[in-house]
């Protein structure tokens, strides 16, 4: 050994007998876009690929339809009424008002002897990402050019591309979303066929929607641009379902949020409030167990929302979302969790709409028991508060399988609970904030454009 090594090794033995010198500081944390990037990475939170652009016929078709009240029996509501540009295609809604209803927006209101529907109008803001589950309750589901699950079975026509289009066929199905009630009369005071129609006759409605539709010369024109070779007699209700879901494609993705800038590594795309909320986010909040992934969302949770409203035909006056679909009750008040891109524009927040700002969502996670059991009904429209269920038995039956991820309080301070708010604003694409140019001036039937 040389001296000098010799020299070294002999004061580091001393340092460390020195009872005054203490041990080694401890390594600094990593920056705080290298713990950011490293929980993205866990959590499979990769940049959005361009959608595939969709043929401008087919585009042009599925505008009009999407805004068309001609769909609806009593022709008085549109795919857009529950989706409207002006609300960030949602209706600003708690729940959702269709057929029936009077007023538009958020003075919407059921009209006499109609109800609200069950659940919250969920904005179609980047539905067209790929989802493989749509409805609050996932009841559609499949992957794009498969095969699709759905409540018509074996009745869903065939080639349907997407599950985006899949979901169409449905709307005008639903007697309180758009078909109407058995004696309704529509907005010119004729009868409403489509509502006379059973509810097992799914393929006859489709029929009796498309023989209105292409009763119109216009839409006629708009068909054979968009389906060439396709003869008239030929078309049906698949053929509609697939333009619309080319137009919400083609029209309702936005994906250059700040937050997709920070993926595409702008490092100075986020805010250093945004950056501190994000790896809370995916961090101590435990946020990212379900909002992961590309879109920030899927699956399926209970994560004690407040039921509210009439409920469903097979739980009412309560909503058992996926628990009655699949008929598991370990899945009783589970729901889909909601990709979370633009979220900031797409209150009322929740499958029941319970929450009206992102700030009152938080703090329901901060303690979910705790925000279920003391649920504060003055965040509802008027019209809804008598409509909340707080009874005991029905809170004990929503905690009974409240999702182990959200039993325990996250006890999470007021500076941190606005940090997570701040990335979740971060999460807002601007070019989705107007997006009044969507709606044409007019459609087809020439029944207004609201």
């Amino acid at each position: 050994m040389s001296r000098r090594v010799a020299g070294l090794a002999f004061a580091v033995l001393l340092a460390a007998c020195d009872p005054n010198v203490g041990p080694p500081e401890p390594p600094a944390p990593p920056p705080v876009d290298v713990q950011l990037r490293q929980q993205l990475d866990r959590w499979g939170v990769i940049p959005i690929g361009p959608v595939p652009r969709q043929d401008p016929a087919l585009v042009a078709l599925g505008r009009a339809l999407f805004f068309d009240k001609l769909l609806s029996g009593n022709r008085d509501v549109s795919c857009a009424t529950c989706h409207h540009p002006a609300s960030h295609l949602g209706d600003g809604l708690s729940l959702a008002v269709g057929t029936g209803g009077t007023g538009s927006g958020t003075a919407r209101t059921p009209g006499e002897g109609r109800e609200f529907v069950p659940r919250n109008a969920p904005s179609l803001l980047n539905a067209g990402l790929g989802l493989f589950y749509l409805f609050w309750d996932g009841r559609i589901s499949g992957f794009p050019g498969g095969s699709f699950d759905t409540p018509a079975g074996s009745l869903l026509p065939p080639g349907l591309p997407n599950v985006l289009a899949a979901q169409a066929m449905f709307p005008v199905l639903d007697r309180r979303e758009m078909r109407g009630q058995p004696g309704d009369t529509d907005v010119f005071g004729g009868p409403n066929e489509l509502a006379q129609l059973g509810d097992s006759q799914l393929t006859a409605i489709w029929q009796g929607v498309m023989r209105r539709v292409l009763a119109f010369p216009e839409y006629r024109s708009l068909f054979a641009a968009a389906f060439p070779g396709t003869p008239e007699i030929q078309l049906g209700f698949e053929h509609a379902a697939r333009a619309i879901a080319a137009f919400e494609i083609e029209a309702f993705t936005r994906t250059q949020s700040p937050f997709d800038r920070y993926l595409e590594r702008d490092a100075a795309a986020l805010t250093a409030e945004q950056k501190r909320g994000a790896l809370l986010f995916f961090g101590e909040a435990r946020c990212g167990s379900c909002h992961n992934g590309p879109l920030l969302g899927g699956g399926f949770a209970n994560v004690g929302a407040p039921q509210i409203g009439p409920g469903t035909e097979t739980a009412a006056p309560l909503d058992r979302g996926r628990g009655d679909v699949i008929g598991v009750e370990q899945y009783a008040f589970f729901f889909r969790v909601a990709p979370l891109r633009n979220v900031e524009l797409t209150a009322p927040y929740m499958h029941s709409g319970a929450y009206p700002t992102l700030e009152a969502v938080v703090r329901h996670y901060n303690d979910v028991p705790k925000a279920l059991r003391q649920y504060d009904v003055t965040q509802l429209q008027p019209a809804l508060r008598d409509r909340y269920h707080g009874d005991d038995a029905t809170v004990s039956a929503v905690l009974q399988t409240l999702d182990f991820r959200v039993r325990t309080p996250l006890q999470l301070t007021d500076g941190q609970q606005r940090e997570l708010v701040a990335f979740l604003q971060s999460l807002t694409d601007p070019a989705a904030r107007d997006l009044a140019g969507l709606a044409p001036p007019r459609v087809p039937s020439g029944l207004p454009v609201n």
